[in-house]
């Protein structure tokens, strides 16, 4: 998936898609990824420098791929499209709050304790061998894109900006989660807990393990027979307590209780415990997996405390 923040920030995808002849295009090589620059030449009556001109602007705007293969007259440039879906927030952030913003690959956890069915995966391979709980301290860890794990936890470093007479107001950790059963399974609840500091957040019960589908941004070789998918959930920490996407309200605790000041180290857990009522696995989909081609995403509000 291709995300844009705003329309402006969309702006040289527009100006790409502006005329008949680049939407036609697109249309072509969604229905057949094999077509090279003279076939589309040829179906559509342009001259070699037209059909350079309008595959120019498409692969300018980050829209295609080209690539150089051998073919009967030399070498063939078959283009080929980047993405099955473009997302663009139309309405702007109005939120005027300060705040640090960071990304955190999921790969680097700094401890982890996990029990099969488990693994973690890059874009290009599999990590190690599945059910190998060996594997989540493999250096290459550091390059996964989604890692999975039935029962235990992973723990993340999160960065903390915050400097001498500022004080944390809320604090959002956005992640795409899934339970995680062998294979997949989508109806399949799991109890997912959360913590900072072993300070314990709450519980959020994940519905299923998706794979009835293709992740949106998945790699094609990743097998269909594993999870493809999860949701895009919002860990929210404020002064009236913990939610999930702001309106499932999972406890009472709040930012002051967690005692958060400029020197502290911030430790995010996630955790599937055996002693619960759906020990069902988790699944964290980072970049390059799932539906949201994203990190996990923290936000730190703050404000400057009064002198």
């Amino acid at each position: 998936m291709l995300y844009f923040k705003s329309v402006s920030e969309a702006e040289n995808v527009f100006k790409a898609l502006s005329t008949p002849m680049r939407l036609k295009i697109m249309e072509m090589i969604y229905k057949d990824n094999n077509l090279s620059m003279n076939d589309l030449a040829e179906a559509l009556g342009l001259t070699n420098g037209a059909i350079s001109m309008h595959v120019g602007k498409l692969e300018e705007a980050g829209l295609i791929k080209i690539h150089s293969t051998s073919g009967k007259r030399g070498t063939m440039k078959i283009v080929r499209p980047k993405y099955s879906r473009l997302m663009i927030d139309m309405a702007p952030n109005m939120d005027t709050r300060q705040c640090y913003m960071d990304d955190i690959s999921i790969g680097h956890y700094v401890n982890a304790v996990v029990s099969p069915t488990c693994g973690l995966s890059t874009p290009t391979r599999i990590i190690g061998s599945f059910d190998d709980p060996r594997v989540f301290s493999f250096a290459d860890r550091f390059d996964a894109g989604v890692l999975w794990f039935g029962t235990g936890f992973v723990e993340y470093n999160l960065p903390n900006h915050l400097q001498a007479g500022q004080k944390i107001t809320e604090l959002q950790i956005s992640f795409e989660i899934s339970s995680e059963a062998p294979g997949y399974i989508e109806d399949y609840p799991s109890d997912i807990y959360f913590s900072i500091n072993n300070k314990k957040l709450g519980m959020w019960v994940s519905p299923g393990d998706y794979g009835a589908r293709k992740g949106y941004v998945s790699p094609a070789w990743w097998p269909e027979t594993l999870n493809q998918y999860g949701l895009l959930k919002t860990l929210i920490i404020n002064n009236e307590g913990t939610f999930i996407d702001g309106t499932n309200k999972i406890s009472k605790v709040g930012i002051n209780d967690l005692d958060i000041n400029y020197n502290s180290y911030i430790k995010f857990k996630i955790e599937v415990p055996k002693e619960t009522k759906n020990p069902g696995g988790c699944t964290l989909f980072g970049e390059s997996f799932g539906d949201y081609n994203q990190a996990i995403k923290i936000k730190t509000y703050y404000e400057e405390e009064k002198k």
